[in-house]
């Protein structure tokens, strides 16, 4: 099970520029709202696109999607995990609850 990360943590690493940020939305809700830095990456993405896009596989990275309900964060960073990252946290009140707390997002 990956290790998950809370709102005020991330917000920090992000902050501080510690973290690379995976959306597992992708599509639309990618370009609509993501969180700000965020990579695009889908479940269905990760074996053929992670390797280019999240070279370092010892990096600090967390996974989300909408909300708890989502299974796409959980699925992406298991995936990694097996990949070989290390360091793969999950986002796991996602999109909605960063929106909530009023934070800022970013579109394409």
């Amino acid at each position: 099970m990956t290790a998950l990360i809370t709102r005020d943590e991330l917000a920090a690493a992000i902050e501080a520029g510690a973290v690379t940020v995976v959306d597992t939305l992708g599509g639309e809700y990618y370009a609509q709202r993501h969180l700000p830095g965020a990579l695009a990456l889908t479940p269905a993405d990760v074996d053929t696109q992670a390797p280019a896009l999240l070279p370092d596989r010892d990096a600090a990275i967390v996974t989300y999607c909408s909300n708890p309900a989502c299974p796409n964060s959980g699925q992406a960073a298991d995936r990694l995990t097996s990949l070989g990252y290390t360091n793969v946290r999950k986002y796991r009140e996602g999109i909605q609850d960063w929106v909530e707390a009023g934070l800022p997002t970013e579109a394409v």
